[in-house]
């Protein structure tokens, strides 16, 4: 069994907004760690700071992608074979 591990003692811990406001059920999400998702703008973005698509390409085997205008909103992982299928399917749009 592989030990993969993914050292977080240095990382950057945020209340998500997903936990609700009166100190029960809180959840954590941590970033800022080595690791973590490296995010860039994606050149399938327009350029009028309209609808912009965010990509890591920094993590083996899949393509994280997420809205810039919600940075600690949902992520979407999508295999390398589904990348150029998905953007096609945005630009019709």
């Amino acid at each position: 069994m592989a030990t993969d591990r993914i050292d977080l003692s240095d990382a950057l811990w945020f209340k998500s907004s997903y936990s609700n406001g009166d100190g029960g059920d809180c959840v954590e999400v941590a970033s800022d760690f080595p690791g973590a998702a490296l995010w860039r703008k994606s050149s399938y973005s327009n350029g009028d700071g309209g609808n912009c698509v965010e990509v890591a390409d920094n993590i083996p085997g899949v393509i994280p992608v997420r809205d810039s205008k919600l940075p600690h909103g949902p992520v979407l992982l999508l295999p390398p074979t589904a990348w150029t299928p998905f953007i096609t399917a945005l630009k019709s749009e």
